[in-house]
């Protein structure tokens, strides 16, 4: 038995063949360009994030220095891709050894995690920025080191603080207090500090 259509059969088979395989072409083409772009973007955002590294470290030690009245602080990257490696974080108080942050003292823990905010701040300023009692750990001496600083700060920044400390308010420009005089009712109450 013969298939007379085989012929025709054949043609519309290898036509389809064609078609998918030129489809398979372009696609993995497509697959090698956008690898290559990755690559590209990759190694952009290698060197872009080097460079903001840098200055991070840089901006890190100079902020932590002056908070802490002298001392060191430096970020490092640890071993493995730069973009997904963990950071840490030494630090060196004046009079004491370079050591981790992990085993400092809860005040000296949280002023370095201050310097380390406000060196990003120094190097990408924000329209405002809102800390919510970030300096409660600090003793009265490094309240007024933190307030001084927000005050630096706040000619490019604003800030909008939540605290209970007296050193950080007294270098606001204007507080803004929320008491309860009857039972359930709460008032809001404002004095500015800049007259």
């Amino acid at each position: 038995m013969v298939n007379v259509g085989a012929i025709e059969e054949f043609k519309e088979v290898k036509e389809k063949f064609e078609f998918m395989s030129g489809q398979r072409a372009d696609l993995v083409n497509a697959k090698e360009d956008l690898l290559k772009v990755i690559s590209e973007m990759t190694e952009k955002m290698k060197v872009v994030f080097r460079e903001n590294f840098e200055k991070l470290r840089a901006n890190f030690d100079e902020t932590f220095r002056e908070l802490f009245k002298g001392g060191s602080a430096d970020l490092i990257l640890q071993e493995g891709d730069e973009l997904t490696s963990k950071i840490e974080i030494n630090v060196e108080p004046p009079g004491k050894k370079l050591q981790n942050i992990n085993l400092m003292s809860g005040g000296e823990k949280v002023l370095s995690a201050i310097a380390l905010l406000f060196a990003i701040l120094k190097m990408k300023p924000t329209p405002f920025c809102i800390l919510d009692e970030i300096e409660a750990a600090l003793d009265d001496a490094n309240v007024i080191r933190y307030a001084e600083f927000l005050k630096k700060f706040s000619k490019n920044i604003q800030f909008i603080v939540i605290t209970h400390r007296k050193g950080t308010m007294e270098a606001s420009d204007m507080l803004y207090g929320v008491t309860m005089e009857e039972k359930g009712v709460s008032k809001v109450v404002s004095v500015n500090l800049t007259r």
